[in-house]
């Protein structure tokens, strides 16, 4: 066996993972809403909502903004990886909102509210604004239905379209897992030579120090005439 099919053997198990997460995906909700209260504070923390997103994945964020006077709603659009990557701040936000982003590291993506009280206005804390949030990701966040329209797709054929986007997010993700299994394999390996290292280190240098202490107490008891 060469060792390109060694290392590309695929496990047998692997078409019923595939068929297994494809009916918990089929089965599950397709997008990530969540409504909250927003309350208005002259200096505001921001609120984020978070969610998992692989490099390249398009996100769609559609918020909902309720009524409220004397208070302003801006939105920001950030990753939590190394770069902190900041895809998009928008000021003043009313009604439904509709952004698009793509996600450029692995990491998940926040989006993050903050409701500002008008200066000189006093009830902060007390007022505040309902947001209703959608977040799609992935072959969630692709519009199938305009698809359809541009290619004239039947029922049929924009269904299978939705499946092959979904099976394509779950091989990405089984890639994904892969990497992160030899990435942590080879962390391990080398942090189990630095450990060898270390321990040969501190060996050897035990034994240089006992004998150090033989020869200087045996040079020393000579001194002293305690031994020929």
């Amino acid at each position: 066996m060469s060792p390109y099919s060694r290392h590309r053997r695929i496990p047998s198990s692997l078409p019923l993972i595939l068929l297994a997460a494809l009916i918990v995906l089929l089965q599950s909700t397709q997008t990530y809403a969540i409504k909250f209260e927003l309350p208005a504070y002259r200096f505001p923390p921001p609120k984020c909502i978070w969610n998992a997103a692989h490099p390249g994945a398009l996100v769609i964020v559609t918020a909902n903004v309720g009524p409220g006077d004397n208070q302003r709603v801006d939105i920001e659009i950030i990753d939590a990886g190394p770069h902190k990557n900041t895809y998009l701040s928008k000021k003043g936000i009313k009604g439904e909102a509709r952004f698009a982003v793509t996600a450029h590291s692995e990491a998940d993506v926040g989006v993050c509210f903050k409701n500002y009280l008008d200066p000189g206005v006093t009830g902060a804390g007390r007022v505040s604004k309902v947001i209703d949030l959608d977040v799609d990701i992935g072959a969630d966040a692709v519009d199938y239905n305009a698809i359809a329209n541009q290619e004239s797709l039947s029922g049929l054929e924009t269904e299978m379209r939705k499946l092959e986007g979904v099976v394509k997010e779950i091989v990405d993700e089984l890639d994904y897992l892969k990497s992160r299994e030899e990435r942590f394999q080879a962390t391990n390996m080398s942090t189990n030579r630095r450990v060898q290292t270390f321990a040969w280190l501190t060996l050897l240098s035990l034994i240089g120090l006992g004998v150090w202490q033989i020869f200087h107490l045996r040079a020393f008891f000579k001194r002293k005439y305690l031994i020929d």
